[in-house]
């Protein structure tokens, strides 16, 4: 009897999920707590290559490749212009959107049933399994519960509810797409500035479309109700003072933009330190969250599909398989987490600690290109057919 998985959330993760487990020969459905997809949702992300690598195990590669655009080079510069570094970044980027729009209807496509407004709230084992209660009254039972549900997971309560908060990581996040506004720099290249009050950063997509996010520093926690009430004016004049001074297309791109995605706060996850029980399980930003400083949480989260569908389909019980999903992944996600506080910590370092950045900078930049050093991260590769064992007890 084929074994049936309730997969909790219907962003990026949970589509993949599904598709990764039918790969697996184990049924998957999600349920969204939203009553509508993603579309129009967000700005954009990027997929690094090991990202796309392990779509292709699932057959998604050519699915996501034309969206989006090539993006494997970054430059930095610093407030007076100075180019400080220039880095590989083997990714491509996408609007948060199209990426959740072209997972959602491949996966609805492969005979994945996708339910909207369905928020739980609450989940327990039963004999033969688990059974989820939403907020709109409705339950369902499977075989076992896979927490998608992103960085305010309530599976990830359910688990354990003593589990940690996600960490504020002192800035806030803003974009956009701006037309008709002419900036320096050239398509494939992320240009990333480092303002004197805010971090910028811009992409020139080969139509001429200007993609841009902000990061002003935020030492302390705004609440959902604070932010929301920063009207879209007050936000860009708000942003426009953040960068007065400041050598770089900012003010134009920022005057060309319709309309400004945000402010939302960002976060991430030190650790989880508890990822599953008998039933259930962690993926994702649920499990790991990182700032958008990696470039890696769409990617973690497609890499952790691809391994926990393996190891459900290789190492017999479902806390084994569990188990085995962790060993394989705990080390990896929490470096890549790591990594991402330290991409984020220069952004607004004040005074002192910007004259040190653009000091040291370019020696640290080309010692990580020159001995590829994060050629960890973005050269990692999974296989699909290497079989998983079951962790020593």
């Amino acid at each position: 009897m084929t074994k049936k998985a309730l997969i909790i959330g219907g962003g990026i993760a949970g589509p993949v999920t599904a598709m990764a487990l039918r790969r697996a020969g184990i049924d998957g459905e999600v349920f969204e707590a939203y009553d509508r997809g993603s579309e129009g949702v967000g700005a954009f992300l990027t997929l690094a290559t090991n990202g796309m690598e392990a779509l292709r195990l699932l057959d998604l590669h050519d699915l996501v490749r034309d969206l989006g655009m090539d993006s494997p080079r970054m430059e930095i510069l610093n407030r007076r212009g100075r180019r400080l570094a220039v880095q590989r970044q083997p990714s491509r980027t996408i609007r948060r959107a199209d990426l959740y729009r072209a997972l959602r209807d491949e996966a609805v496509r492969r005979g994945v049933p996708i339910h909207y407004g369905r928020r739980l709230i609450d989940a327990s084992a039963t004999p033969d399994g688990v059974r989820a209660v939403f907020a709109d009254g409705s339950t369902a039972e499977g075989d076992l519960l896979i927490g998608a549900d992103g960085l305010r997971s309530r599976t990830r309560t359910i688990i354990d509810p003593g589990a940690p908060r996600a960490r504020h990581v002192g800035l806030l996040n803003a974009g956009g797409f701006a037309r008709g506004v002419t900036v320096p720099g050239v398509p494939g290249t992320s240009y990333f500035i480092f303002g004197r009050r805010c971090f910028f950063g811009y992409l020139i997509h080969p139509d001429g479309e200007v993609w841009w996010f902000a990061n002003p520093a935020s030492p302390e926690e705004p609440t959902q109700e604070e932010l929301a009430a920063i009207t879209p004016e007050r936000w860009r004049a708000r942003l426009l003072e953040l960068f007065e001074g400041d050598t770089g297309p900012m003010a134009d791109v920022i005057g060309a933009t319709r309309r400004i995605l945000g402010p939302w706060n960002t976060y991430d996850f030190p650790t989880v330190p508890t990822w599953f029980n008998d039933r259930m399980v962690l993926l994702g930003d649920a499990a790991h969250a990182t700032s958008p400083s990696s470039g890696q949480g769409a990617s973690m989260a497609i890499e952790d599909a691809v391994v926990l569908a393996r190891c459900l389909r290789d190492v017999p019980g479902t806390r084994e398989a569990f188990a085995a999903f962790e060993r394989l992944r705990r080390e990896r996600v929490e470096k890549v987490v790591a990594q991402g506080r330290r991409n984020g910590s220069g952004k607004a370092p004040g005074p002192v600690g910007a004259f040190l950045r653009d000091l040291v900078l370019p020696t640290i930049m080309r010692q990580v290109e020159k001995k590829d050093m994060l050629a960890w991260m973005y050269d990692h590769r999974l296989s699909w057919d290497d079989p998983v064992t079951a962790p020593s007890r």
